[in-house]
């Protein structure tokens, strides 16, 4: 499933880096870009949910919006 979430708090390209890190280790690939505040992501829904992936977002301390 292809989804495109904005994320709130994004500042500069090592926050890019550092989502895309969190989201590899949970098996999602990711397209972030910090300067349009989204966070393009690809993921199996039956390893991951939309729900797990908001929690990775805000456990960095970014907000999703709906």
């Amino acid at each position: 499933m292809k989804k495109t979430l904005k994320v709130k708090g994004m500042h500069c390209p090592s926050c890019e880096v550092l989502l895309g890190d969190e989201f590899n280790d949970i098996g999602v690939k990711s397209k972030i870009d910090h300067k349009k505040g989204t966070a393009e992501v690809d993921f199996d829904e039956k390893k991951v949910s939309l729900e797990q992936i908001k929690k990775v977002i805000e456990k960095e301390g970014y907000k999703v919006e709906a």
